[in-house]
């Protein structure tokens, strides 16, 4: 079956072996997943200050007027909320999309080679499309490999996606985008890569445990890294060498679960009170570091809609493919069926028919400290009938539910967690062309520290 849509190109198919796809493929989304963690940080930043300080100023009007003034707007935005609160089950608030799904589309550019501009010339390196449903009030997301294969507009030939912004800017990028996977971009929202170090100086440090000592010295690149291992308080220049420290035998691996640590820090960070007053600092890095045609209204809206995410509706994918090297120059071929499979689902929201008598397979993956877990979970599974076929250890610290049907959907997974509640909370991934252990219908990876 062929997919003649337009800009997909022509993919070349290649018979190859499971078990090196697989390594293969983990090591790239690894790489990939370092570069995500930064943009979802500062995005994350923006809604949970919105919703955290919604919900203490509400209580605590005195605390606006005391930190902001008692006529300044922030104080007279959040009276009127908690006003609105005394009538009403949940807060008031506006959609600023309307009822209509909208797609958002999220970038992280890497530093640029003039000081006095910050997003000339610079290429992506995080490329996310959020679709937002204010009526589900859900959202989801694809991330799209940075080194996709795909035409540029303007006659700029093929090129690696991420280099459409440093050619023409954010309008080319939204341009190829909407060109290749034939979706509509309604906003966008650009993240510099010097947003975290501004960020952590904004909220005066973050808690993370250490798990070992961390030094390392790149005395051409600036790079002073000197952490003890145990509990710390991460000054900016110490979060920095704590999210870039490579130099240990799991590599990029053990460099992505040191940023899931941070970035659990960050969010523990944003749970505390006296965090609305560092709003304004937290604000003033967005003006910085963040480009946007969306509206301070629109940003503060939707701020205010993140109070009301179901997170168990939420739903993430990477854009399938293969890579492929050209010569010096390594590509993502995107896969147009599965790539159209995966838009279907998470964009367009394209409900299948539900029936759980359908016998169904699964694989285990799970880390050394989670051996007892894990055979709980895989007796459960079998007790409600499905057939695990394949059982594996793996290093990760992020449990996951991984759909690889389309029939296996959010509400099959809630389904599930009746048998097996030990599932209850772990992240829903669909991914249809990825078997981490054998060709199932899911996999659960039961992760630990």
């Amino acid at each position: 079956m062929t997919d003649n849509r337009k800009g997909f190109g022509k993919v070349t198919t290649n018979k190859i072996d499971k078990s090196k796809a697989y390594f293969n493929e983990l090591k790239r989304r690894q790489a990939a997943h370092a570069r995500t963690v930064r943009i979802f940080i500062l995005l994350f930043f923006l809604i949970v200050a919105g919703a955290v300080g919604a919900f203490f100023v509400g209580l605590k009007t005195d605390f606006c007027e005391k930190h902001f003034g008692i006529d300044s707007p922030i104080t007279i935005f959040f009276a009127k909320m908690a006003k609105d609160n005394e009538n009403k089950s949940e807060a008031d608030f506006s959609l600023p999309f309307g009822h209509r799904r909208k797609n958002i589309l999220l970038l992280g550019v890497d530093a640029s080679e003039t000081p006095d501009d910050l997003w000339s010339g610079t290429r992506t390196d995080t490329i996310i499309i959020v679709n937002v449903d204010p009526r589900s009030k859900s959202i989801n997301a694809i991330s799209v490999p940075r080194d996709s294969k795909v035409y540029l507009p303007g006659g700029n030939g093929i090129q690696k996606i991420n280099a459409a912004h440093a050619i023409g800017g954010v309008d080319m990028t939204v341009k190829t985008i909407e060109n290749t996977l034939g979706v509509r971009i309604d906003k966008y929202i650009m993240v510099h890569d010097d947003a975290v170090k501004s960020i952590v100086e904004a909220l005066g440090g973050v808690d993370v445990y250490v798990e070992k000592p961390m030094r390392y010295h790149d005395w051409a690149g600036h790079l002073h890294i000197d952490l003890a291992k145990g509990q710390q308080r991460l000054s900016p220049k110490d979060a920095v060498g704590y999210l870039r420290f490579r130099h240990d035998p799991m590599g990029d691996i053990g460099r992505t679960q040191r940023q899931q640590w941070f970035l659990r820090g960050v969010v523990n960070e944003m749970k505390k009170p006296e965090t609305i007053a560092k709003i304004p600092d937290i604000v003033g890095v967005a003006r910085k570091y963040i480009k946007t045609n969306m509206s301070p209204y629109e940003l503060t809206q939707f701020a205010l809609m993140a109070k009301h995410l179901d997170m168990d509706k939420v739903e993430i994918a990477t854009l399938p493919g293969a890579p492929n090297k050209r010569g010096a120059i390594s590509y993502w071929i995107i896969d147009p069926e599965k790539s159209q499979d995966v838009i279907n689902r998470l964009i367009y929201r394209k409900k299948v028919e539900e029936n759980y008598e359908i016998p169904t397979s699964a694989s285990i993956l799970y880390s050394d400290s989670k051996a007892s877990e894990a055979h709980e979970i895989r007796a459960a599974l079998k007790e409600a009938g499905i057939n695990v076929t394949c059982e594996s250890h793996i290093s990760k610290t992020h449990s996951q539910f991984i759909a690889h049907r389309t029939r296996i959907t959010g509400d099959y997974y809630n389904h599930i967690k009746k048998s097996v509640p030990q599932i209850d909370g772990y992240q829903f991934v669909y991914e249809p062309a990825v078997y981490l252990c054998a060709d199932t219908d899911f996999t659960i990876v039961v992760a630990g520290k």
